[in-house]
């Protein structure tokens, strides 16, 4: 995988911490950073299913009334559309 550098200016008391905590776990400061920004952004779209999830969970029968679904029913194969009159259909 290709590599960009970046350039980030922090204060001296947070470049210090950083140096130690990448010390503590045995890697460069680049992994280190490079780690925190995916751990960092996995939590961001696991807050996002969660939060998707908790939607439809408090939306459910709203959903269900809208487009004709039970709630608590496993989906079902979809309605035929009505194609009477169309150019190829019979």
């Amino acid at each position: 995988m290709a590599k960009t550098q970046l350039n980030v200016r922090v204060d001296e008391a947070t470049a210090e911490a950083a140096r130690e905590r990448a010390l503590q776990r045995g890697v460069s400061m680049n992994r280190y950073i490079e780690e925190l920004v995916l751990r960092d952004a996995g939590e961001v779209g696991q807050t996002f299913v969660e939060a998707a999830s908790d939607f439809m969970k408090q939306y459910e029968r709203v959903f269900a009334e809208e487009f004709g679904r039970d709630t608590g029913s496993a989906p079902g194969p979809a309605a035929p559309a009505n194609r009477e009159g169309l150019p190829g259909t019979t």
